[in-house]
């Protein structure tokens, strides 16, 4: 009988996948001693389909002795035809109480952030996003990953 309950979570896990709308989804540590204001984060995106929108998520996984309701963000994106773009972008982690937001088990909390909302890539390739922590903190503690989400937008 187990055998079988096994089977259908493994099918059901299976469909699961294959209904995702994310072509990108990857998380990095961060240094756990703190997030130096030095230090950038990497994300290497490859479009194929410039046809579709898509809509760009941060994911921020932060602890309890993350000092600050908000965290500002600088964002560089390298597109295939080496064009930068720069951006800042701040965001609340916390509520004006001090509750946590987004989602969380235990000390840690995860906070997407919609980024950017029906954007079209122009041109295949290669997407580098880079992203520093843009707090007044030279050695910012609290924040465990910072990630990247990109999903296509149903037509």
């Amino acid at each position: 009988m187990k055998t079988k309950h096994i089977y259908v979570l493994l099918i059901a896990m299976g469909i699961v996948g294959c209904t995702s709308r994310d072509v990108y989804f990857k998380y990095t540590t961060i240094n756990p001693t703190g997030w130096s204001q030095d230090s950038l984060y990497g994300f290497d995106v490859e479009i194929t389909d410039t046809t579709s929108k898509y809509n760009v998520y941060i994911n921020v996984r932060n602890n309890g002795n993350y000092p600050y309701q908000n965290l500002w963000l600088f964002l560089k994106q390298t597109q295939p035809t080496k064009l930068e773009l720069k951006d800042s972008i701040e965001f609340y982690l916390a509520d004006i109480r001090g509750k946590w937001l987004g989602s969380g088990m235990g000390a840690i909390h995860d906070m997407p952030v919609l980024y950017q909302q029906n954007v079209q890539f122009n041109k295949a390739g290669t997407y580098h996003y880079s992203i520093g922590q843009g707090m007044r903190d030279s050695l910012l503690v609290g924040i465990n990953d910072i990630g990247m989400r990109i999903e296509k937008v149903n037509p």
